[in-house]
């Protein structure tokens, strides 16, 4: 019988965690304690594989079997003891995220991971009784289409479970970074420099976001611009990382102004249909959305 595999928080990164440990024969249990974001979840997995089966990446049997390996929690107090693995992907609030790894930890998973992406592990780790079997698991949005997973190892970690981690990554169809314990980590830190860059300089006006991505896309080969990837990222996430990196590294991870005032006014990208472009039904439209 497969593993079992936890995944507490059923936002865009909790989703796609989801969907690539049940296609790799895990059974997942997605703990959501909002009922209906959790049902949204659920349904937006659905559609997700049934979309798998019309692009001819997984057979009719594959998705009804991916279905069928997922079950709904709305808590961890509904989560049997010694799962395979629970990964934490709840915002990025050091707090809220202390909170569950605490919870989860009490439930002895063989491998206990957060998918932070900025939040120094050692600082995750402090309220827990066993920090040797606690490690960093930073997916990439979409989870399902990108290869990388980043394995931050904090000053506790142990040399085993970076081993487990490196393990689960190739079982999932990932191909892993190890790196070591620092706020932003290797990808955060690079990634969120060139976001905020962009956003500065369509606050400057020095071009449309629809070029200044086409100048990233076209002259250095990024797949894609910075400000969309923000927008798919989330504008919120990406405040949350920026005044992490804030406090860790100084002004120069200051969000812009534009940021804050985008969030504040609920343009959070993607997910709420309005960032720095306009999204229609999860695709972006080519209208670029104003300020």
């Amino acid at each position: 019988m497969s593993g079992r595999f936890v995944v507490v928080g059923a936002g865009t990164m909790g989703l796609g965690i989801a969907y690539v440990a049940a296609g790799a024969g895990y059974r997942v249990e997605l703990v959501e304690v909002d009922p209906a974001r959790g049902a949204a979840a659920a349904a937006r997995l659905g559609e997700l594989w049934e979309r798998g089966v019309q692009r001819g990446k997984l057979t009719a049997d594959e998705a009804a079997a991916n279905r069928g390996r997922l079950s709904p929690r709305t808590g961890l107090a509904e989560v049997d003891p010694a799962p395979e693995v629970i990964v934490e992907a709840v915002p990025e609030r050091l707090d809220l995220k202390r909170t569950v790894l605490r919870e989860a930890e009490g439930l002895r998973p063989a491998l206990l991971g957060s998918n932070t992406s900025s939040i120094p592990i050692a600082e995750l780790a402090a309220g827990l009784d066993r920090p040797t079997e606690f490690v960093g698991l930073h997916f990439f949005n979409p989870v399902w289409a990108m290869a990388l997973l980043e394995i931050v190892v904090g000053p506790a970690t142990a040399p085993e479970t970076t081993d487990a981690a490196v393990a689960l990554a190739g079982r999932l169809g990932k191909d892993p970074v190890v790196v070591r314990d620092m706020p932003g980590f290797a990808t955060s830190r690079l990634g969120v420099t060139l976001g905020l860059e962009a956003i500065r300089m369509v606050a400057d006006g020095v071009a449309s976001p629809a070029d200044i991505d086409k100048a990233m896309v076209l002259g250095y080969r990024h797949p894609v611009g910075p400000l969309e990837l923000t927008d798919v990222v989330g504008l919120d996430v990406r405040l949350d990382i920026a005044r992490t990196l804030q406090a860790a590294y100084g002004d120069r991870f200051a969000p812009p102004p534009l940021l804050v005032e985008m969030v504040a006014a609920g343009k959070l990208g993607k997910k709420s249909g309005q960032g720095f472009y306009r999204w229609v039904d999860g695709r972006r439209d080519a209208a670029e959305a104003g300020r």
